[in-house]
């Protein structure tokens, strides 16, 4: 019996750990915009980076993006737009605590908010 509980309770123990360190989901994908001071075509330039705040890599990261427009050009291989949705990195991992950025003019900011993203290794 005790042999039992002993095992049962090593079991339970290691499910917790695994399960706390890779306890992520969409809300750890944090995007801070800050302006720049600059003015690209009499529009404000804004600066926006993306952090992922998890140990755990995601990778298709799509942001809500409707009406998104920029008076400069942004990279499409870190921001490419389809539709109302905007895929980052070309939907490549981000890994854990890195971050990514990119800029974009237009008055006003606009509200970019993460709404997929799919969960993949963590370290």
């Amino acid at each position: 019996m005790a042999t039992t509980f002993k095992y049962l309770t090593s079991i339970l123990f290691l499910t917790l750990i695994i399960k706390g360190s890779c306890d992520c989901s969409l809300n750890n994908i944090n995007i801070g915009t800050t302006r720049s001071g600059r003015e690209i075509q009499g529009q404000p330039e804004w600066n926006v980076t993306v952090i992922n705040n998890c140990s755990c890599e995601q990778s298709q990261i799509k942001l809500s993006c409707k009406g998104f427009q920029s008076a400069e050009s942004i990279d499409p291989s870190i921001l490419s737009m389809k539709g109302d949705s905007c895929l980052l990195i070309n939907g490549n991992p981000l890994k854990g605590f890195d971050t990514v950025n990119f800029s974009y003019a237009w008055d006003p900011p606009f509200l970019l908010l993460p709404t997929n993203s799919v969960l993949g290794v963590c370290s």
